[in-house]
């Protein structure tokens, strides 16, 4: 089969980790992004870009195409972390049904609400910016993202509030307020970086066994 490239876009390097580890590392690749990296894996060549949280952060780092830097693309794959809408859904489950809003779920109440309202699986905050990339390149679009939160659970802290006015969210202010309710909030936060990594890795034994 003819080698084909594949253009992954998710919100955080750490997103990839588990991906970059099944395919045995990669190396920088020159793209105006947060992260940029290539990959070889299973005779494809695979383009990773991580940019931040949302619509304009992804519509920044894809404000140019690959094609337009002489690259071909077989299609362009939104992938990374999810939270569960349907209460079914399990931490590292993966899912293809996203939609897609530029603020974080952060209640249970908040999930419930959205899954009744729009009958999707799980919620994110980039697929639908970057299906709009797709469709404007005219190139197949892959929604691939694991759960990092099921849809009963309320997340440690209001994320939202710690977004910046470039849209990212600052560490330093999250850690500052976990800091401030240690009893309650170190935990809640440690326990959610840990099911980041089993979705993480989630992601990685999908694709490393998939064929798209």
């Amino acid at each position: 089969m003819q080698a084909r490239t594949w253009l992954l876009v998710a919100a955080e390097q750490r997103e990839f980790d588990g991906i970059l580890k099944r395919f045995g590392g990669s190396k920088p690749w020159n793209w105006p992004a947060r992260f940029a990296a290539q990959a070889e894996f299973d005779g494809d060549r695979w383009l990773l870009i991580a940019n931040g949280p949302g619509a304009a952060l992804v519509d920044q780092a894809l404000s140019h195409s690959a094609g337009e830097h002489g690259i071909q693309v077989n299609g362009i794959i939104s992938t990374g972390f999810c939270g569960a809408l349907d209460p079914a859904l399990r931490v590292g489950d993966i899912v293809r049904e996203l939609h897609s809003i530029d603020r974080v779920a952060v209640t249970a109440a908040e999930k419930h609400d959205l899954w009744v309202r729009t009958g999707a699986a799980a919620v994110d905050m980039e697929s639908a910016a970057i299906a709009r990339k797709a469709r404007e390149w005219r190139m197949p679009f892959y929604s691939i993202r694991a759960v990092s939160d099921t849809a009963g659970e309320d997340l440690p802290l209001d994320f939202n509030a710690y977004r910046g006015s470039d849209g990212r969210f600052s560490r330093t202010r999250i850690a500052l307020a976990a800091l401030a309710r240690p009893v309650s909030r170190v935990p809640a936060l440690l326990r959610l970086s840990r099911n980041c990594q089993i979705a993480a890795e989630s992601l990685g034994d999908y694709f490393a066994h998939c064929r798209l």
